[in-house]
């Protein structure tokens, strides 16, 4: 059975391998602090928020949101990650992260939900291209 809910203390090492995978995935490397400060940012779930995918119990899937202001709509969500464990892909858990994003944003009374991949990342944007839209923009950034 698929279960959707925050993140609770006792998810915190099967978080992090998670996260580590798909930090792996996109090739990034991230100092033990950045995980340690994502984490209690999760915990507080006051400027940052996340969602955990547990099937039978074990947790599976993660997301990782925000919501920021924006000058010609309401509010929006920005889903900046989401990852499920290589063995259960294809079992519906990140089109549940997804949606249970939405219901979050829904709730806040988000405008939209919107989020990147990498243009290589054919597994993951067979769903994106099912539940949601291209609109086609390219991203550009400016290290500090």
């Amino acid at each position: 059975m698929l279960t959707i809910d925050k993140l609770a203390p006792a998810d915190r090492a099967d978080w992090e391998v998670l996260f580590r995978a798909y930090m792996d995935f996109y090739e990034r490397d991230l100092p033990h602090a950045l995980y340690e400060r994502a984490w209690v940012e999760f915990q507080t779930d006051s400027r940052m928020h996340a969602l955990g995918a547990k099937l039978d119990g074990r947790l599976v899937g993660i997301t990782h949101f925000l919501v920021h202001a924006n000058t010609s709509a309401a509010d929006v969500c920005y889903l900046q990650d989401l990852f499920t464990a290589a063995d259960v892909r294809g079992q519906g858990v990140g089109r549940a992260l997804i949606a249970a994003v939405a219901d979050w944003a829904r709730g806040r009374e988000c405008s939209r939900v919107y989020w990147m991949t990498h243009e290589s990342n054919a597994v993951a944007r067979r769903l994106y291209d099912k539940v949601a839209e291209n609109r086609g923009f390219v991203r550009y950034q400016m290290e500090l």
